[in-house]
């Protein structure tokens, strides 16, 4: 097999693509961070990675491309790597899904741990070097409703049937999830909000495509219990922002632990930020200490199988969106 060129759509000084030395050496490697770096390689080049880099980057260079063979996106969701072109055509497409999961996971029990510890309080307590006792509450016998039961929805089950919690789960196939012991009850997406009334915690972990943008709609809020918890490590744009923050507002729920925003970074103005309800990180929860590494060695590990001619893993469903 001729040597292969590999566009890498990235800033070139990134220092997780120090692992691109473990590609053959034979292997041309192009990076750059916009459309002209590329002009004199991307007619030849059979492998392109979009290193989470603008869509209107990834798409100047695509049609560029003459002879691609295979497409990869270093992130999991794929927001920012589907246009028409590349949906119509039939390369094959792989994503990092499920290498950032682990830790998204652990931060939904974070979230879930945060109200029923008090930790706010308690850190105000400390502040206030007020040492007053006062009850908290379990996750043991607790519902947690999960929206998008992807990788991430299923080690958080895992994690939270450890804590002793029923979980229920939303997905578009429930038949993919037979067997499952971390699940008690798989729903539809028609049921959406029964799932959202009988859960004490919901969780979306569902990734932004035309079917679940908005999906999380003020109706859908509406029906969470009083003293629901929304918990969001998913995409932003999958719920209705400004009916989840009236809701936080008017104490219609509990509270909100949310990792992900409709615009980022959150502007200073929003009103989330001022909200005693509301944990908020900055879209960083699955940002281990390794995490860009992660997801360059699950890359590395498929070009050695598409220089071997061997199935890729993660390949997407493009028309679908994840």
């Amino acid at each position: 097999m001729k040597p292969i060129t590999l566009l890498v759509l990235s800033k070139p000084t990134a220092r997780h693509l120090a692992l691109l030395d473990k590609l053959p050496h034979s292997t041309r490697i192009v990076v750059g961070d916009n459309a002209e770096m590329f002009a004199e390689a991307a007619p030849e080049a059979q492998v392109l990675m979009n290193g989470m880099m603008p869509k209107t980057l990834f798409h100047d260079v695509f049609v560029q491309c003459k002879n691609l063979q295979w497409v990869h996106s270093l992130s999991a969701g794929l927001e920012n790597s589907l246009f028409p072109e590349l949906v119509a055509s039939p390369l094959p497409m792989t994503n990092s899904r499920g290498v950032f999961a682990r830790s998204l996971a652990e931060w939904v029990i974070t979230g879930c741990l945060y109200f029923d510890k008090f930790l706010a309080r308690l850190a105000a307590q400390k502040a206030a070097h007020e040492f007053k006792a006062f009850d908290v509450e379990e996750l043991h016998g607790k519902t947690m409703g999960i929206v998008g039961y992807g990788r991430i929805g299923q080690l958080t089950a895992e994690r939270a049937k450890a804590f002793g919690m029923k979980v229920i789960a939303l997905r578009k196939r429930p038949e993919l999830s037979h067997g499952d012991h971390n699940i008690d009850a798989t729903y539809t997406p028609e049921q959406l909000e029964r799932l959202m009334g009988e859960s004490d915690f919901v969780v979306c972990a569902a990734p932004l495509t035309p079917d679940t943008e908005g999906l999380i709609n003020a109706k859908a809020i509406a029906a969470m219990k009083p003293t629901g918890v929304f918990v969001n490590v998913g995409r932003g744009a999958v719920v209705d922002e400004e009916a989840l923050t009236i809701a936080l507002q008017q104490k219609k729920i509990r509270g909100a632990a949310l990792d992900v925003f409709v615009t980022e970074p959150l502007a200073k103005e929003s009103p989330l930020w001022d909200l005693d309800n509301v944990l908020i990180s900055p879209h960083s929860a699955d940002h281990t200490a390794t995490w860009l590494n992660d997801a360059m060695e699950l890359f590395v590990e498929n070009f050695d199988r598409f220089v071997h001619g061997h199935p890729l893993k993660n390949v997407v469903d493009k028309a679908a969106g994840y």
